[in-house]
């Protein structure tokens, strides 16, 4: 059996998120670097300007869906569209990021067309016609393989876990304009307006540097060191619930198992204990910095370097440093 896959090449307020380089280099690694059965989805308005760059790093056709109804992400649309592309060129694997639409809409996918979901998962393979999947588990202490035989196999790949590569810089973009067929009356709910925060700093789950601060940071304006530390390197910030919890910073920036999970290539824990909820979200960065008072703190234990020092000290000189890298 020849698998054909197909990817979903997220785009959100007009951009291509670094996740679709990520599922389509698995992809490529799980069929031996071969790119002909590898196709790509890309849905909105305007999303053919990144059909190109979807090309380069490996899709061998790219099908475009520029219709009113996925103007906006929604859940049912973007199912009926994908579902309809599906049934015709017979894909057997459908990957896409386990971000939050990924979450949102794959396992209703799956679903709709009766298949198996492998979700969150760090990498994926083919054994023989199976496919197997490695899902960590327990807050990241273990991990499990888990296996679809299945006609039709659902993938959502966790961000960050492994890099992007361009396949071909020079590669050209086979596109074909996909025209769907929508059931309005499964289509239930409507949005009716899109409310962008101001931040242009990067979602945390796409960061490539995030420095994150606990309950040590004391008041909401400590919280202007680790911005300014962070801008310094086009990082974001984090928090711990501890953080959070405390008002000194809003949810969006929690990291942790009730928060958002990350895998940046440094993260710097600024007066952060550790606690396994909070390292459960961050403990696959590439590189992890820790600055406590406390030399016992468990967070220096996953901690690549440590620094025991008060961060309101420490944090400063960072910035300081790393206005130098950046001159």
């Amino acid at each position: 059996m020849s698998h054909k896959v197909l990817i979903y090449a997220e785009v959100r307020n007009g951009k291509l998120k670094s996740t679709t380089g990520e599922t389509i280099a698995e992809a490529r690694k799980m069929l031996g670097g071969e790119t002909e059965n590898i196709h790509a989805v890309l849905l909105g308005e305007g999303c053919e300007q990144h059909a190109k760059t979807v090309a380069t790093f490996g899709a061998s056709k790219i099908y475009i869906v520029d219709s009113p109804e996925t103007n906006t992400y929604q859940g049912e649309p973007t199912i009926q569209a994908i579902t309809q592309i599906i049934k015709k060129n017979n894909y057997t694997i459908i990957v896409g990021p386990a971000s939050p639409t990924g979450r949102d809409f794959f396992p209703r996918l799956a679903i709709r067309n009766q298949g198996a979901m492998l979700t969150d998962v760090v990498s994926f393979q083919l054994e023989r016609e199976t496919v197997t999947a490695d899902i960590p588990m327990y807050l990241g202490k273990c991990a499990k393989i888990a296996v679809s035989q299945a006609p039709i196999t659902f993938i959502t790949l966790r961000p960050n876990v492994r890099p992007s590569e361009v396949a071909d810089a020079n590669a050209q973009a086979n596109v074909e304009k996909f025209s769907c067929t929508f059931d309005t009356a499964k289509i239930t709910a409507k949005v009716v307006e899109v409310r962008k925060g101001n931040s242009e700093r990067p979602d945390l789950t796409e960061a490539s540097i995030i420095v994150s601060g606990g309950r040590a940071m004391a008041n909401k304006d400590n919280f202007k060191l680790l911005f300014e530390c962070a801008d310094t390197v086009h990082g974001s910030v984090g928090a711990s619930r501890a953080a959070v919890d405390s008002g000194y910073a809003p949810y969006d920036l929690q990291v942790g198992q009730t928060g958002k999970t990350v895998n940046p290539n440094l993260y710097i824990a600024c007066g952060i204990s550790g606690s396994i909820q909070h390292l459960s979200g961050m403990r696959t960065s590439k590189c992890i910095v820790a600055i406590n008072t406390d030399a016992d703190a468990p967070i220096f234990q996953k901690a690549d370097y440590g620094i025991v020092a008060d961060l309101f000290q420490a944090v400063p000189i960072l910035t300081r440093e790393f206005k130098k890298m950046t001159e």
